[in-house]
C-alpha cells in the first residue's frame, strides 16, 4: 500500500467526524501531504551513494481564512503529515538531519484556497531560518552534516560521471517518458500537445461536470508546461491559481473536481 493512500486511511476517521466541517474548503490534507512529498524531492541533497539528506522543518502557509479553519487543529494535523513525511523517505531511502515538524502560518497574501509550502534542513541542535527561494520553497544554505555522515562531497562520488543521475543530472541522451495520472489510470503523453476536457474530441476526456469541453492543454518541452484554454473554472497547478504553470515531476494539476498528476522519467 502506497504512503498517500496509508495517509487518507488514517485521515478518513477525521474528516467524517471533527474534521468534517475543517476540510469543506479548497485545502485538502491530501493536497498538502503531496506538496510536502514534491519538497522532499526538489531539497533532496545527495551526500553519498548511500545517503540523500532531505528537509525535516516544513512550514504550510495558509490563507487566512483557511488557517484560522485549521489552527485549531493544527497539532494533530502536523502529526499526521510528519508521520506521512516519514513513511515516504523510508520508501525513498531518504535521511534527515533531526525530528520531522510541520507548522501551519497564515499568509496574508493568500487567497482562500491557497497553499505554499517552504522548508529548512535543521539538525537537532540547530536553529537556521527559512528562506525561501523562487516558486515558494527554500532551504538554509547547505544543510549541516549528520552525525557520523562523511563530509559532503564536492564532485560526483567514484561511479558516478558528471551529469549523471547520481551526480544530481540527467542521464545523456536519455528519452524523457511522459504521463499523466487521472483516478489511479495513467494516460501516456505520446505527442506535443494533449488537451484535457470534457469533450470526446479531447485527447484525454474528463467526465466532470466542472471541466469544460476543452479545459486545459499539456505541452511537452525542458520544461513541459500547462495551459488553460479558456475554460469556465480555470486550473489549480501546486495550489495556485493560473493560467499557464510550468510542470515538474509530480506536479498537481486540479480542473474542477478531478485531480490530474503530471509524471516523468528518464529513459
Amino acid at each position: 500500500m502506497g504512503v498517500m493512500k496509508r495517509f487518507e486511511q488514517r485521515l478518513e476517521g477525521l474528516v467524517n467526524g471533527t474534521f468534517a466541517k475543517v476540510f469543506k474548503s479548497e485545502v485538502q490534507p491530501v493536497e498538502i501531504a503531496g506538496a510536502l512529498q514534491r519538497e522532499c524531492d526538489n531539497n533532496a541533497t545527495i551526500w553519498n551513494r548511500e545517503r540523500t539528506v532531505v528537509p525535516n522543518d516544513f512550514i504550510v502557509e495558509l490563507s487566512a481564512p483557511d488557517y484560522e479553519r485549521l489552527s485549531p487543529y493544527s497539532s494533530q494535523l502536523g502529526d499526521e503529515l510528519s508521520g506521512m513525511v516519514r513513511d515516504y523517505a523510508k520508501q525513498q531511502r531518504y535521511t534527515f538531519m533531526g525530528s520531522i515538524n510541520v507548522h501551519l502560518e497564515k499568509a496574508d497574501d493568500l487567497d482562500t484556497g491557497l497553499y505554499r509550502v517552504r522548508s529548512r534542513t535543521l539538525a537537532s541542535s540547530s536553529s537556521q531560518q527559512a528562506s525561501p527561494s523562487a516558486g515558494g520553497s527554500g532551504q538554509a544554505g547547505a544543510p549541516p552534516r549528520p552525525t557520523g555522515a562523511p563530509p559532503m562531497p564536492q564532485s560526483p562520488p567514484p561511479g558516478y560521471p558528471p551529469g549523471s543521475p547520481g551526480a544530481g543530472g540527467p542521464l545523456p541522451n536519455a528519452e524523457t517518458r511522459r504521463w499523466i495520472e487521472i483516478n489511479g489510470t495513467r494516460h501516456q503523453i505520446s505527442k506535443p500537445n494533449l488537451v484535457l476536457g470534457r469533450s470526446t474530441e479531447a485527447d484525454v476526456r474528463i467526465d466532470d461536470p466542472g471541466v469544460s469541453r476543452r479545459h486545459c492543454e499539456i505541452r511537452t518541452g525542458n520544461p513541459s508546461t500547462v495551459q488553460d484554454m479558456g475554460s469556465t473554472n480555470g486550473i489549480v497547478v501546486d495550489g495556485q491559481h493560473t493560467t499557464r504553470a510550468n510542470l515538474r515531476d509530480g506536479s498537481r494539476i486540479v480542473v474542477g473536481s478531478t485531480t490530474i498528476i503530471y509524471r516523468q522519467a528518464e529513459g
